[in-house]
């Protein structure tokens, strides 16, 4: 049996019928013989029995023939700009042994050409050394015609230029430079727009602390009294831009919070973020992990929001999603919590 394929119609050839002998030197398929009508009566109701069965079974096969399979997802590759830092090599550990991700580039004015996996502490070499020079990273990413992201981690001084470049090459850039002015963050993002290039500027990459502002938006609608409670290792840090989202996430909703003393302003009271009243009182003690709390209060009742971070690590999840899904914007987002 030969199966053809023409014009997207399979057709089944089938064999003509041979006799077989019988001992006594008369065929069975010889003509006029009582046993030739019974063979060919035989052979004509098996052979459109078969041939049914065989069309059926050719037609699927050239059906599965002619689908195409899915395209396989293309690697990203990563370039990680401000690698010493500690972020930085946490983040060259995590790309390298994420599903789908390719370390392309490591980016610093220090440890220039030190491999990057001893940087971050790897098992083992990556054979990617530290670099000085993004342009010809990027360059060498864009002639292979790759998916590519660049990671930020740098100054905020550096973020518009470093975006821009990225840009140029046909890559999208995920921003993690918590000191960054919103000014920048405006003007990224009417670059982005004209540019149609994807950008995400994250003020946290902690998945634990976004889940702690979205509950507390839920609850600020349920009380009238809010403070936000932090404790973090570097006084520079503070009011952490944690607690400054938060405060900006849950104003202008219609809520004036701690309307007893709004007004005050006894320092031991804290620090007014916003124009609602939401209070931050800052902490920075030796041995504390970073930690924000939200604490909302209404008669007989105190509600409390707390996320912790004791290691750098717990922002990594975060930074691959962010990676993941920053590939398929044309513009420029604020904030991890559009992706969740």
């Amino acid at each position: 049996m030969n199966h053809g394929a023409m014009g997207g119609r399979c057709f089944l050839n089938l064999l003509p019928y041979s006799t077989t002998p019988c001992k006594d030197g008369v065929g069975i398929g010889t003509p006029g013989s009582s046993s030739w009508r019974h063979s060919v009566h035989h052979h004509h109701r098996t052979s459109k029995v078969v041939a049914g069965r065989r069309s059926a079974a050719a037609s699927v096969s050239c059906s599965a023939a002619s689908a195409q399979a899915p395209p396989s997802q293309s690697t990203i590759k990563v370039v990680i700009v401000g690698a010493t830092k500690e972020m930085g090599r946490a983040a060259i550990a995590a790309v390298s042994r994420a599903r789908g991700m390719e370390l392309a580039g490591a980016i610093d004015t220090q440890c220039i050409g030190m491999d990057a996996g001893e940087l971050s502490g790897m098992d083992e070499a990556l054979e990617i050394p530290v670099l000085n020079d993004l342009t010809m990273v990027l360059g060498s990413i864009a002639q292979t015609r790759a998916t590519g992201v660049v990671v930020d981690f740098s100054e905020p001084s550096s973020v518009y230029d470093n975006v821009k470049q990225a840009a140029a090459f046909g890559l999208s850039s995920v921003v993690y430079v918590p000191k960054i002015e919103m000014d920048t963050v405006t003007e990224l993002s009417a670059f982005c727009d004209k540019a149609s290039m994807g950008c995400l500027v994250a003020p946290t990459l902690s998945i634990g602390s976004v889940l702690l502002q979205q509950a507390a938006i839920q609850a600020s609608f349920h009380y009238n009294n809010v403070e936000i409670v932090e404790s973090r290792p570097n006084p520079s840090d503070l009011p952490s831009p944690d607690a400054i989202q938060i405060a900006n996430n849950i104003s202008d909703l219609g809520q004036i919070y701690n309307r007893q003393d709004m007004d005050s302003d006894n320092p031991a009271r804290g620090q007014v973020l916003g124009e609602d009243g939401v209070r931050v009182h800052s902490m920075v003690l030796p041995g504390l992990a970073s930690s924000t709390s939200v604490v909302l209060s209404g008669p007989g009742e105190v509600y409390t929001l707390k996320h912790d971070v004791t290691d750098v690590q717990s922002l990594m999840p975060g930074l691959i999603l962010a990676i993941r899904k920053v590939i398929r914007l044309k513009n420029l987002i604020y904030g991890l919590e559009k992706f969740l």
